[in-house]
């Protein structure tokens, strides 16, 4: 090679790292294997498109050792793998976030999120790893959550040169093959990598880390069509509230090109607040409170994955105490004695702010508020066959009544269902 050529890609080094990276962490093999490899000297270490091609700048797998190498191959399939291209480009339109200054800060949020617990039992951290840490924020957390906690400033100015590619943060880049480029994976071939991913943590758990187990519950439930019922009926409920109630000058009006130097404020949609009554008498299983669970997760996508707007409130017979969502999983559901949901409306209803919607998750055997609550109020059913002893609570007679017309019905684990 002469001084003046072109280094090329050492795919030897590389595919060494990448079968080092599946013996230290066996349940990514088959997402590791599934990426194809391009070479890209327009990236500054190695990137990935949402297509999952992996794009490797041969200037940094020379003179990153091999150990180091596989850490990025786990961290570079991790953003494809928990989705945060999609998961970014739901953020930029739900708070109206534009601009590479912000897909930086996903970009970082992101690497936030894998890099809390990626490293360690055969790993070695790369270079310049972004951290919670480093930003003095907790770990734990999931990209949204840490979005909200920072801004770019001093502490994120020697970052400007990240870039982990549209497959971290769903901005399409120049060097990107685009969807028809060759050797992208389809959105089937996607799923079926991460529903892959996701048995083989599920059946051996180990000593997967804790992140990886909570992606790989909600990734092994299969397509239900009463999760996309149930978040529409969430997001159309939410759709109305809070809408232009105050002035912004952060984004302008798009009246203000109709009259020259002058900068006119837009009205800003306030984000909803969602409160959920979780169901807990006796006649509910642990199944049923472990989907439930799991429809307060979906709830919380559904209204941008604001999870501090979300409040869960367990409520047999008597309201419980009230939980932000934090984790789903560390939400304790106390109760298993009768039923009477009308007090769970009135504490949520008590609340300051007051939500905007309410989500009652139940198998329908409460008495209903009387009256319309102030806001709207979206019920995920859980199905029961008349006759088959689920009804019997005390009276072998007895027969609740169905959800107020008032309320959105969504009927939970069956064919598609809602009025």
């Amino acid at each position: 090679m002469t001084p003046d050529a072109p280094r090329r890609l050492d795919l030897d080094k590389l595919f060494a790292a990448r079968l080092h990276a599946a013996r230290a962490r066996p349940y990514l093999a088959t997402a590791l294997f599934a990426l194809h490899t391009v070479e890209s000297r327009h990236v500054p270490t190695m990137a990935v498109d949402r297509h999952w091609r992996c794009y490797a700048s041969p200037a940094f797998v020379d003179r990153t050792p091999v150990e180091e190498l596989a850490g990025v191959w786990v961290h570079e399939v991790s953003h494809l793998l928990r989705d945060h291209h999609g998961r970014s480009d739901r953020v930029a339109r739900e708070r109206g976030l534009t601009g590479p200054g912000e897909r930086l800060r996903m970009n970082i949020a992101a690497d936030c999120e894998i890099n809390d617990d990626a490293f360690g039992d055969g790993l070695v951290r790369p270079e310049d790893a972004v951290t919670p840490a480093f930003l003095t924020l907790p770990e734990g957390q999931l990209m949204e959550d840490y979005l909200r906690q920072f801004r770019l400033g001093p502490r994120t100015q020697n970052l400007a040169w990240l870039d982990c590619g549209s497959g971290a943060d769903g901005l399409e880049r120049d060097w990107d093959l685009g969807p028809d480029g060759a050797h992208g994976l389809s959105a089937q071939e996607r799923d079926a990598v991460r529903f892959r991913v996701a048995q083989g943590i599920k059946a051996r758990p180990g000593n997967t880390p804790q992140g990886w187990q909570r992606w790989a519950q909600e990734a092994f439930q299969p397509p239900q069509p009463w999760r996309e019922l149930l978040g529409a009926a969430v997001r159309s409920a939410t759709s109305g509230a809070g809408s232009g109630e105050d002035y912004t000058y952060g984004r302008p009006s798009r009246r203000s090109a109709g009259i020259p130097g002058v900068v006119l404020p837009s009205l800003r949609r306030k984000p909803p607040r969602v409160s959920v009554i979780i169901d807990t008498s006796g006649s509910v299983s642990d199944a049923e409170l472990g989907s439930a669970l799991r429809e307060v997760a979906a709830i919380s996508r559904a209204v941008g994955g604001r999870r501090d707007l979300v409040a869960v409130l367990p409520c047999d017979a008597a309201a419980q105490v009230v939980h932000p969502l934090c984790r789903a999983e560390g939400i304790p559901l106390l109760g298993g004695g009768g039923t009477d949901l009308r007090t769970g409306f009135a504490k949520a209803l008590r609340a300051r702010p007051r939500p905007d919607v309410i989500v009652v998750l139940t198998d329908g055997q409460t008495p209903w508020p009387s009256a319309q609550p102030s806001c709207r109020t979206v019920v995920g059913l859980f199905p029961r066959q008349h006759g088959d002893g689920s009804w019997d609570e005390d009276n072998p007679d007895y027969v609740p009544d169905s959800p107020p017309e008032w309320a959105r019905v969504v009927v939970i684990g069956s064919a598609p269902a809602a009025r």
